[in-house]
C-alpha cells in the first residue's frame, strides 16, 4: 500500500514503505482460523474478524480494511462496516483442493494508518457431494473356460472427488456362483477391486456372465457408482459330439429305391467355432458289404440307400457311424444305427429291455424286480395288440405294469445259486393278428452268491495211519474241504482247534497249512509211546459273515522196526547177557538146559523174535528151539565129551531191516553128585534172578496192557460217536511162550486188519508191501479183503 501512495517518489518512497511495512509486520500481525462447509450459499458469514482480532469497527472503513488477493474472482470478502468475513461465491472443495486431506485457504487482511496485516485461515470442510464413478460404464473380460479357480483379474478402480471418509470405501459384486471380489487397499492411492474366479467356468453351460461392480463411499447415506462387467468365456475343445438319440433304429422297406433316405442322424457339439462343427462318417470297422449298400452325408448325417436291399438276404443291419468335430485335436463319438428291413407283408412284435439287472442275489425275496421290459408292434389294431409271456418252469414271472405294453420281470419263488446259477429267460411277445406273429427275447439272469453254505469236508471223520519215526516239519497227511459258494465265500482257510483240553493236547505238536490243509508234524511220533490220538480241524470260509465247520481227525501210529531185542535171561550180575548152566552128565536127550528170554518193544513182525545158535562148541550135543529159545540136549553125554561148552545165541526180529542181540550161555557138565550139590547152592541165587526177571516182565506186560486198554476205550468212544459203520478191536495175544510180543486185530468198516507177533493165526497171510507187520484176515462177511496203504 505504501508503494501506491508513494508512486510520485518511486525510488525513495518504495524503500521507505517497505521498511515501515516490515516494522509494522513484526509489531501488528495476528492469525485466526475459521471453518466452513463447501457449497454454502453466496454471502454466508464465515466469521467476525474484527471482533476476533479486537479491531475497532468504526475505523475499518477509514483504514480501508480489505483482503489482499491475486485472484480475480476471490472466494471471500470482508465487510468494512462490521469486519465480518463473507463467502463471495460457492466453493467447490474438490476444485480448490482436489484430493488433499485438509483444504486450507490462507487469507491476508490489511489495515492502513497504521499498517496492520492479519492472516486468516479458512478450512473448507468436505461434504459428500460427489458419487463414485468408473472410467468405463461397461467392462468386457475374456476368460478361457480352462482357467483354474483362484485366477485373479485386476479391475480399474472407481474415482470419487470427495476426500477422506467420503471417498470410495468399499466395492460390491453382484450375486453369482463363479466369481468373488477381493479389494486391495493401496493407502493414498485408494482401493483396487480384483475379480477372482471361485468356480470353474464352462462355456457350454454359460457362454457369458453379466456382473455389476458397485463402488460405495462413506457418506450417510452412501453414494454409489456402478460398472457392468461382461465376462466372455472363451471356448476350448472339451466336448465331444453328442448324438440326439441313444439308439438309432429305423425300419426300411426292402427294394427301396437307390438314394432313399434311410435315417438322418444328428449330433451336436457344445463347443464353439470349429470345435463345434461336426462331420459324419462310417466307422473303419464297417464291413465292405454294408458300405456297398449304404452311404452317409458327411455334413448332413443323412444315411441313404446305395445298393439293392433284399429282406430275404438280410433283415437287419447295424451300422457304426462316427461324429467328429474339427478341433485341433478332434473328438469323436461312435453310435450304432440299426436298420431293420421290413417285409412288405408283416411286422412282428418287438421286445425291448429298458432296465435290466443282469445279476441278482440268491437271497432275494419273491417279487424282486429283475428287469423292465417293453414290447412294441409296428402294426395297429389287433395286429398291434401284444401279449407277453414267459416259461412256467422258471422262478420268474412277468408282471404287467400300469403303463401299456410295459412288464416287470420279477422273482416268484426263492433262488438257490448252488442249484442253478444262471437262468436264460425267453420272453415271448405274440400279437393278436391272423395269422399270429410273435417274437422272443432271451435275457440271461445270473444268480449271485451269498455266503449261505458252510465248508464241507470230503470225509468225516478222517482216519490216517502214520508210520512212527516221521521226520519233524514234514507233511504227514492232508484234509480237504469244499464250499458250494463261490469266490471269497468259497475261499477256505484251515486251522487246528486248540482248546487246551487234555484230549486235545497233542494238537500243539501239529501245524496246518491254512490254504492247502496239509498237516505237518512238529515232532517225531513213537509207536511205543503213543499209538493213537485225535484232534479237530476247523475250515472257515472268507465270506461276510464267515461260516465254518470242523472235522475230527483220528491218527493211528504204525510201528517200525526201531527197537532191537533185549535179552531178559540170561543176565549176569554186571548186566551182560551171559549165564552159566550146570547139568548132570547122565541126562538124556531132550533135557531142557535153559531158556533164553528176550523182549522187543516193536509189534508184529518187527517184534517177532527168532532164536538161532551163532556159536556152539559141539553142534551134535545141543539144539535150540527157533521160536521159544529153549536149549535142549540132542543126545546123552559120553566120557569123551568136554566138561564145558559155550553157546552164543543170536536173537533177531523179523523187520525188513532186522535188528538183533546175542546172549552167551556156558554149559558145565558135572557129575550127578556135584550137580545135585550145586543145584542147592544155585537155587537161592536163581530164585532171586527169576524174581527180578518176573518183576520186570510184569511191569512191561502191565504197561503194554494199559496202553492197549486206553486204545480200546478211545476206539469204542469213537465208534459210539460216529454214524458210519466203523469198528475197531484190539485183542491181546495171550499165547506167551517165553518171548514178549504183541498181536493186534482190528476192523475198519468191512475190512479186518491184524498186527501179529510170533504166533500167527491159522489162515492168515502176509500182504506184500505191508512192511511185514500187517496181515489181512479173511472176512467171513465178504469173500475178499484189502489193505489200506498210507
Amino acid at each position: 500500500m505504501e508503494q501506491r501512495r508513494c508512486e510520485p517518489r518511486r525510488v525513495r518512497g518504495y524503500l521507505v514503505g517497505w521498511v515501515v511495512a516490515s516494522i509494522l509486520w513484526s509489531v501488528a500481525s495476528a492469525q485466526i482460523r475459521y471453518s466452513i462447509s463447501e457449497e454454502v450459499n453466496e454471502g454466508t458469514a464465515v466469521g467476525n474478524i474484527a471482533k476476533d482480532l479486537g479491531l475497532d469497527k468504526s475505523t475499518l472503513n477509514e483504514r480501508k480494511y480489505r483482503i489482499v488477493s491475486n485472484n480475480a474472482d476471490p472466494l471471500f470478502h470482508v465487510s468494512q462496516n462490521d469486519g465480518i468475513l463473507y463467502v463471495s461465491r460457492k466453493i467447490d472443495r474438490e476444485e480448490v483442493c482436489e484430493q488433499s486431506r485438509m483444504c486450507l485457504i490462507n487469507l491476508k487482511t490489511v489495515l492502513e494508518n497504521p499498517l496492520e496485516v492479519h492472516y486468516v485461515e479458512v478450512e473448507v470442510l468436505d461434504i459428500n457431494d460427489h458419487s463414485p464413478t468408473f472410467t468405463e460404464n461397461e467392462k468386457r473380460l475374456e476368460i478361457s473356460e480352462s482357467v483354474l479357480p483362484g485366477a485373479r483379474f485386476q479391475l480399474k478402480p472407481s474415482r470419487d472427488p470427495d476426500s477422506g471418509h467420503f471417498s470410495v470405501q468399499q466395492y460390491k459384486l453382484s450375486q453369482n456362483d463363479h466369481f468373488r471380489l477381493e479389494v486391495k487397499d493401496k493407502g493414498d492411492d485408494g482401493k483396487i477391486p480384483i475379480l477372482v474366479v471361485q468356480k470353474s467356468l464352462d462355456r457350454e453351460t454359460a457362454g457369458s456372465h453379466s456382473l455389476v461392480l458397485t463402488a460405495l463411499d462413506g457418506g450417510k447415506p452412501p453414494k454409489s457408482g456402478s460398472m457392468k462387467i461382461l465376462v466372455i468365456v472363451l471356448d476350448i475343445n472339451d466336448n465331444a459330439p453328442v448324438f440326439s438319440k441313444d439308439v438309432y433304429s429305423v425300419m426300411l422297406d426292402e427294394n427301396a429305391p437307390l438314394g432313399t433316405t434311410v435315417i438322418q442322424v444328428n449330433a451336436t457339439d457344445l463347443d464353439d467355432g470349429t470345435n463345434g462343427e461336426v462331420v459324419y462318417s462310417f466307422s473303419n470297422s464297417m464291413n465292405q458289404k454294408i458300405l456297398n449298400l449304404f452311404d452317409i452325408g458327411p455334413l448332413t448325417g443323412e444315411i441313404t440307400v446305395r445298393g439293392p436291399i433284399d429282406y430275404e438276404e438280410k433283415d437287419r443291419y447295424e451300422i457304426e457311424i462316427e461324429a467328429s468335430d474339427k478341433g485341433f485335436a478332434p473328438l469323436t463319438t461312435e453310435k450304432s444305427v440299426i436298420i431293420k428291413i421290413v417285409d412288405v407283408n408283416d411286422n412282428a412284435p418287438e421286445i425291448e429291455v429298458t432296465s435290466f439287472s443282469s445279476s441278482i442275489p440268491e437271497d432275494s425275496r419273491p417279487g424282486t424286480t429283475v428287469a423292465l421290459i417293453s414290447v412294441n408292434d409296428l402294426d395297429s389294431g389287433l395286429n398291434g395288440k401284444v401279449i407277453c409271456s414267459i416259461g412256467e418252469d422258471v422262478p420268474f414271472a412277468l408282471s404287467p405294469s400300469v403303463k401299456d405294453r410295459m412288464y416287470s420281470l420279477v422273482t416268484k419263488s426263492p433262488l438257490d445259486r448252488e442249484k442253478q446259477s444262471q437262468y436264460d429267460l425267453t420272453i415271448t411277445a405274440k400279437d393278436a393278428g391272423q395269422p399270429s406273429l410273435s417274437s422272443e427275447k432271451t435275457i440271461s439272469v445270473v444268480v449271485s452268491d451269498v455266503n449261505d453254505n458252510s465248508p464241507e469236508f470230503s470225509l468225516s471223520p478222517y482216519t490216517f495211519y502214520v508210520t512212527e519215526g516221521n521226520e519233524p516239519g514234514t507233511s504227514v497227511f492232508s484234509v480237504k474241504a469244499f464250499d458250494r459258494d463261490e469266490n471269497d465265500n468259497a475261499l477256505i482257510s484251515y486251522h487246528i482247534l486248540r482248546d487246551g483240553s487234555e484230549e486235545n493236547k497233542l494238537a500243539s505238536f501239529l501245524n496246518i497249512n491254512t490254504e492247502s490243509g496239509d498237516i505237518l508234524a512238529l515232532k517225531s511220533f513213537d509207536f511205543e509211546t503213543l499209538k493213537t490220538f485225535q484232534f479237530q480241524v476247523v475250515a472257515t470260509d472268507s465270506g461276510t459273515p464267515s461260516l465254518s465247520n470242523n472235522v475230527t481227525v483220528n491218527v493211528f501210529i504204525l510201528d517200525q522196526n526201531d527197537n532191537a531185542p533185549v535179552i531178559l535171561y540170561p543176565v549176569s550180575s554186571n548186566g551182560s547177557a551171559e549165564g552159566v548152566e550146570e547139568i548132570p552128565r547122565n541126562v538124556n536127550a531132550g533135557h531142557l538146559v535153559t531158556k533164553v528170554r528176550a523182549y522187543d518193544a516193536d509189534i508184529g513182525y518187527n517184534g517177532w523174535l527168532l532164536f538161532s545158535l551163532q556159536e556152539v562148541t559141539d553142534h551134535s550135543l545141543f539144539g535150540l528151539d527157533r521160536y521159544t529159545g529153549q536149549i535142549r540136549t540132542l543126545r546123552s553125554f559120553t566120557e569123551t565129551d568136554e566138561a564145558e561148552h559155550k553157546l552164543v545165541i543170536l536173537v533177531k526180529d523179523n523187520g525188513n531191516v532186522s535188528l538183533s542181540a546175542t546172549a552167551t550161555v556156558i554149559v558145565k557138565v558135572v557129575e550127578p553128585k556135584e550137580a545135585f550139590a550145586a543145584s542147592d547152592v544155585k537155587s537161592a541165587t536163581k530164585v532171586d534172578e527169576e524174581d527180578n526177571v518176573t518183576f520186570y516182565l510184569m511191569i512191561t506186560l502191565g504197561s503194554v496192557s494199559v496202553l492197549f486198554l486206553i486204545s480200546i476205550i478211545v476206539l469204542i468212544a469213537m465208534q459210539c460217536s460216529r454214524t458210519t459203520d466203523y469198528t475197531s478191536k484190539y485183542l491181546q495175544e495171550t499165547n506167551y511162550d517165553g518171548t514178549l510180543c504183541h498181536s493186534i486185530q482190528y476192523r475198519s468198516g468191512d475190512k479186518r486188519y491184524m498186527l501179529v507177533g510170533p504166533r500167527m493165526s491159522i489162515g492168515s497171510t502176509i500182504v506184500p508191501g505191508s512192511h511185514a507187520n500187517t496181515l489181512v484176515l479173511p472176512d467171513r462177511r465178504r469173500g475178499s479183503a484189502e489193505v489200506r496203504h498210507i
